[in-house]
């Protein structure tokens, strides 16, 4: 079985590539549990810089492994390590860069806004259909989105679950920058050099500095909202769509 995730040390830039292909790069616990990992690995190192995050195969990530969640009828906890791995991906002193060459759906999304950078194809979509499936979004996935989005954006791409191209993400804020597929290599890697090429101290100090600028959303009171979040991933509707999803038809929801 090859490795979900690859790792690639060059130049001071680190890439790491979900590498589940034949599952949309779709975010198994296994798969999560590697890349907070990874974390831990590559600030150990002196000769890192800069993380790139890439898909293996046509599309970046389609959020979590909906099979595996089903498989556990909605119980299994993956959100709580979802948030703590995307977290982690933040936090880390070494600057992030996503490489969205294809589909960044749901969790996939989040993965992308919890880097500091995002270098898009103009013909990647986003998307964040969790109402299509009768989920929530975890309350800290969600400030995320408000946070990058504002509040404007972020109802219309959770209310509506539709997606939007690269090109249209790159004028609402969503992302860094917006190229032709074809160039989108090109573009991250000659953004990771320059971002290489500053000082590794400035750069981890910067920031903590932003961090600090954005850390009262931490003291926000969220526990009602994770019991809701809990509870309707339980619910009929959340299987009903996830197994809907699985099985590419219309769900049919009855409120409960």
């Amino acid at each position: 079985m090859a490795d979900e995730l690859l790792i690639d040390v060059a130049d001071g830039i680190a890439t790491l590539t979900l590498n589940r292909p034949e599952k949309r790069n779709a975010l198994s616990e296994s798969l999560i549990r590697k890349l907070r990992g990874s974390f831990d690995d590559l600030e150990a190192r002196r000769d890192v810089r800069v993380v790139v995050i890439r898909g293996a195969g046509p599309v970046f990530c389609a959020g979590m492994d909906l099979k595996e969640v089903e498989a556990h009828g909605g119980l299994s906890d993956p959100e709580n390590s979802v948030v703590d791995a995307f977290q982690r991906v933040e936090r880390s002193p070494l600057p992030s860069i996503a490489m969205v060459h294809g589909d960044a759906i749901a969790g996939g999304c989040e993965l992308a806004l919890h880097c500091d950078l995002r270098v898009v194809a103009e013909s990647a979509r986003f998307a964040m259909p969790l109402a299509r499936i009768g989920h929530i979004v975890p309350f800290k996935l969600g400030q995320k989105l408000v946070e990058i989005l504002g509040p404007a954006h972020t109802r219309l791409l959770l209310l509506t679950a539709k997606a939007i191209d690269g090109r249209r993400a790159y004028e609402i804020g969503m992302v860094t920058q917006a190229v032709p597929a074809a160039d989108v290599e090109k573009a991250t890697y000659e953004l990771a050099r320059t971002v290489a090429a500053n000082a590794p101290m400035s750069l981890s100090g910067l920031k903590a500095s932003i961090a600090r600028a954005i850390s009262l959303r931490e003291s926000v009171r969220h526990d009602d909202i994770d019991e809701l979040v809990a509870r309707v991933r339980v619910s009929k509707d959340a299987s009903e769509g996830r197994r809907a999803m699985l099985e590419k038809r219309p769900p049919v929801f009855r409120g409960e």
